[in-house]
This record gives structure tokens, sequence and C-alpha cells, in this order.
């Protein structure tokens, strides 16, 4: 995974993650759009799946209800053409204030991360930090062969979205 300085201002319209401890991972991408545009892309659920799941992984988002408040709920529904059946994914929003910051709980497992996405308003521009917290290393480690090594392609693909916009 790249490393680099990931401060406002070294970030560009590249993807870095970085593994920031046994728990932690942080992903961060400089966005050519406002923050209420980009919150906008993370929290309609029209736009959501346009962009959420990486096109390499031949899985479709079927399902996607998000009720974006400080104690709503959200449920996202896979299918993979290479399996029988669906995968869920569901949790709740601890918080949210728009245009500025999200916190949900991933609660399909006991090995689920706590996930932070900051937007923050950099002009005509938005530096994003996706920060998920694992309640065990095995479950970063986890991560970091599965879901997360889609998360560059997942940014590109909203970087896209954004463009066309």
């Amino acid at each position: 995974m790249p490393n680099g300085n990931a401060s406002s201002q070294g970030v560009t319209n590249r993807t870095v993650v970085e593994r920031k401890s046994d728990r932690e991972l942080v992903v961060r991408r400089m966005f050519d759009a406002p923050a209420h545009i980009v919150f906008e892309a993370w929290s309609n659920p029209e736009l959501f799946p346009r962009w959420w799941v990486p096109k390499s992984a031949g899985m479709s988002l079927v399902s996607c209800d998000m009720d974006i408040r400080t104690g709503g709920a959200y449920r996202l529904v896979f299918s993979h053409p290479a399996f029988d059946k669906t995968m869920a994914f569901f949790g709740t929003y601890r918080e949210v204030t728009p245009n500025t910051r999200m916190v949900w709980t991933n609660e399909e497992s006991d090995q689920g991360a706590v996930t932070t996405v900051t937007f923050e308003d950099k002009g005509d521009k938005t530096l994003v930090t996706y920060h998920e917290l694992y309640p065990t290393t095995e479950a970063l480690e986890e991560a970091l062969t599965g879901s997360a090594e889609g998360l560059p392609e997942q940014f590109a693909q909203l970087d896209a979205l954004l463009a066309a916009a």
C-alpha cells in the first residue's frame, strides 16, 4: 500500500492508504468538488451505488438502504455471479454532520470496524479522510486483504462520478 505525506497540502487526486496502527486504517484523497457535493455522493442512496462497488470486483449492489442521520441505519446487499447467495453489510450511523462528518458501525460481524469519514472543505475541493478502527489486529489484517484493497478503485470511481456531474 502506498504511503506518503497525507496532509491536506500533500494529498492530490491520488488515494493514499496508510496503516496507522495495528487496528487502524486511514485513506485520504482530494476531490475536485466542494464538500457538499462530495457529501451528497456519500449520503444519497441513488448516487452511492454508482461508485461504491469496485468495478473490478465483479459484484453488484442490489439493495442500498440508507437512513443518513445520527441514530439511523444502513443495509447494503451485494451479489456476485460466482456465488449463489447475497452478502449484507449493515450498521448504525453514530454521527452525521452534513457536509462535514459521518461515523458508522459495521455490524455484520463482531470484527466490524467503526468507520469515520470527514469532508474537509478546501474551497472548490474536498479532502476526504476515511478512517477505520477495527476491534482486533486480525480484523484489520483481513480487511487489508479484502474490502480495503478496493478503496483506491472506489475513490477513483467517485472522482469520475464527481467529474461527470
